[in-house]
């Protein structure tokens, strides 16, 4: 499964502004069970990473169809 940090996430979706990625792209994949944190006690670590759950793998595999 592939870990991504949030600058990664950022360059791969080609987004600059990081309070928009935050609160557009992050918080509400995070919040609909889409992506996980790989350390949810510490959500503001440096080693952060973030990874798609099930339900994301399933959602990414029928959008590409």
């Amino acid at each position: 499964m592939v870990k991504m940090s949030r600058s990664e996430l950022m360059d791969a979706l080609g987004l600059k502004d990081r309070m928009h990625f935050y609160y557009s792209y992050l918080q509400p994949s995070v919040e609909e069970g889409l992506v996980e944190m790989t350390i949810p006690d510490k959500p503001r670590s440096g080693m952060q990473r973030y990874r798609l759950t099930p339900t994301g793998l399933q959602a990414r595999a029928s959008r590409n169809g």
